[in-house]
């Protein structure tokens, strides 16, 4: 991939013009021209229409920012990145987490290897699980975790612990008098539920799609975590894992078993390709004892 016509690229995006990307490029107008011809020939996607002498992004293009726009923003750093490698042997320890875990499993263990391993530099960063696979096989990160299994031909998952999902009310939700909700009693109320197409949002429309049932009232939510403290605060009811919600005030909140029974698992993501090193196997273990700490059982259970 040609890095001067990447750069070229985002300097049209956000100077918004090919005239202005020049003058901050320092190069001709036809030179920014051609690196941008030669970006659309090597992705062969059209990134940009022309119109009265103007570049304006195609649908395509658009698509393409979004999805590179990590990469492109991060160009710069490369040399930086190369000048830290060649002045230290620190080992770096890169990782993602989808946020439904982070608070719950992934943040202490990490806050823990960071305090016993000083010698090692550790970046976290969050990701919707989607996106996750992806950050993981582009090498951005050693290591994932997330819901498994994994679909990506070039991750792969291993599950490290399985929770059931549960139904999450306020406390003093009418819902809380009984032992076990059932998904039918899940029509009569406003559900709290993540924005279509995330993997929470399709495993409770399985559920109650399964049981024919269609809530009075529905609150979107961009995450798991969002839809958590919408809950708390008394917007309505959710479906999360149990695991999940190890954080949450239990004065504010409550769960009760949902009907059917349904479990997700847990685990770590990482390349297919190569072994890990030392420093990632290290850190699977401070997961491995930290999902240790909260194991519940009928709830929260090691893998089968």
């Amino acid at each position: 991939m040609n890095i001067k016509a990447l750069r070229a690229f985002r300097a049209i995006i956000a100077e918004g013009s090919v005239g202005a990307a020049a003058r901050t490029l320092a190069l001709s107008q036809p030179a920014v021209s051609r690196l941008i011809a030669l970006l659309e020939a090597e992705l062969d996607l059209p990134l940009f229409r022309r119109e009265h002498r103007r570049l304006v992004l195609t649908e395509q293009g658009a698509a393409f920012a979004r999805e590179a726009g990590r990469i492109l923003a991060h160009l710069d750093e490369i040399p930086r990145i190369a000048a830290e490698i060649r002045a230290t042997h620190r080992r770096r320890l890169r990782l993602v987490t989808m946020p439904r875990t982070a608070l719950s499993v992934v943040i202490p263990a990490v806050a823990r290897f960071v305090r016993e391993n000083p010698e090692v530099d550790v970046s976290l960063d969050l990701r919707a699980r989607r996106e996750m696979e992806l950050w993981i096989t582009g090498r951005d990160y050693d290591l994932g975790f997330g819901n498994v299994p994994v679909v990506h031909r070039a991750a792969l998952g291993e599950p490290l612990v399985r929770s059931v999902l549960q139904v999450l009310m306020p406390a003093d939700h009418p819902l809380a008098a009984r032992t076990v909700v059932h998904a039918a009693d899940l029509a009569d109320v406003c559900l709290v539920a993540q924005f279509p197409g995330l993997l929470l949002r399709r495993q409770t429309d399985e559920i109650l799609g399964a049981a024919d049932v269609t809530p009075r009232r529905t609150v979107l939510a961009g995450s798991s975590q969002v839809a958590e403290h919408l809950v708390a605060g008394g917007a309505g009811v959710t479906i999360i894992d149990r695991l999940s919600t190890l954080t949450l005030d239990p004065a504010r909140v409550t769960l009760r078993p949902l009907i059917p029974e349904r479990w997700v698992s847990f685990g770590v993501i990482r390349p297919r390709e190569g072994d890990l090193d030392a420093t990632a196997q290290a850190m699977i273990g401070y997961l491995r004892a930290e999902i240790a700490r909260h194991l519940l059982p009928g709830a929260i259970e090691l893998p089968d």
